[in-house]
């Protein structure tokens, strides 16, 4: 019986993924990618603590393995892990999961190339992952992916999901400025 390896990538600030055969450092957000990452791990946590479901954080590393696949390096912008997957006191384990996110939230930057995005979509899903929300804040929509396919949320729809059972939030929020007090 063979075993599939591992990829390892060099540790780097930021991270370094392994997409379409290749190591990609991450880039440092400008701020409107931030901005919205910002927001999204904001409502995601909040619904996450009030929920008790899981752990959410933001450029956080999971080893994922899709089936016959080496297994590889993926860190979303944002991402949910349920404590049904993980367990409530797996601190240590927490570091750096061996296995997919339930929910990895990954933001269209304009460096980022179509296939690459595609990619990390087919190992997230085909890893386990229940949801990947691709947003672009240009175009200001959500894009959904799971087992089903997708849908697409604009500006003026909330966005919900089952993954995120009694999670929403207004698409338009995740990309509003905060404006200054009147003086």
């Amino acid at each position: 019986m063979s075993s599939i390896p591992e990829i390892t990538v060099p540790i780097t600030k930021p991270a370094t993924e392994w997409v379409n055969g290749r190591a990609l450092q991450k880039v440092s957000p400008q701020e409107l990618h931030a901005r919205v990452q910002a927001r999204c791990a904001t409502a995601l946590g909040a619904w996450a603590d009030a929920t008790a479901s899981g752990r959410v954080g933001t450029e956080w590393e999971f080893r994922v393995t899709p089936p016959h696949e080496p297994t590889r390096p993926l860190v979303p912008d944002v991402a949910f892990l349920s404590y049904e997957r993980l367990g409530y006191d797996e601190d240590e384990a927490a570091q750096i999961p061996y296995m997919a996110p339930d929910v990895a939230i990954e933001i269209d930057s304009p460096d980022d190339r179509r296939a690459d995005i595609d990619e990390k979509i087919r190992v997230y899903l085909a890893s386990g992952t229940a949801l990947i929300l691709l947003i672009d804040p240009r175009q200001r929509t959500f894009t959904a992916y799971d087992s089903a396919g997708l849908q697409t949320f604009g500006a003026d729809d909330v966005f919900e999901h089952p993954a995120l059972a009694k999670f929403s939030v207004a698409v338009a929020s995740v990309f509003e400025k905060t404006k200054p007090p009147q003086r």
